[in-house]
């Protein structure tokens, strides 16, 4: 029975684990901590940007965001962040680069709806 432990990892060695593949809808990670500023585009005859202090949310520690005195927790796979609970539970945004969200509309559609992770 000694050589029970050898030959365990004798076999282990002979079939090497499979190659992990892709996890459905990108790599599991998380966003920036900070406030996103949301806005929708203005346009040359009017302001540039029309703010929408009511999107404004903010990225906590361990895939938690706040929104005022409430929190809830987020989910990133690939470029797609979904908000799994909370006062903005089910809301999804494609992430278009670092700190730059677009919200996806009901229809799966990107919206005009952007948010940016502000600088202070």
């Amino acid at each position: 029975m000694r050589y029970a432990p050898l030959l365990a990892a004798a076999t282990l060695a002979a079939f090497p684990a499979a190659p992990s593949g892709a996890v459905p809808g990108g790599e599991i990670s998380t966003m920036p901590h900070g406030t996103y500023i949301c806005e929708l585009p203005g346009d040359a005859a009017g302001p540039w940007r029309i703010r929408k202090p009511e999107e404004d949310f903010t990225v906590i520690g361990a895939s938690n965001y706040r929104v005022a005195d409430s929190r809830g927790s987020y989910l990133l796979t690939g470029d797609l962040l979904t908000l799994t609970s909370g006062p903005f539970n089910g809301k999804r945004y494609h992430r278009q680069s670092y700190g730059f969200l677009r919200l996806i509309g009901e229809d799966g559609e990107p919206s005009k709806l952007r948010c940016v992770l502000s600088s202070h």
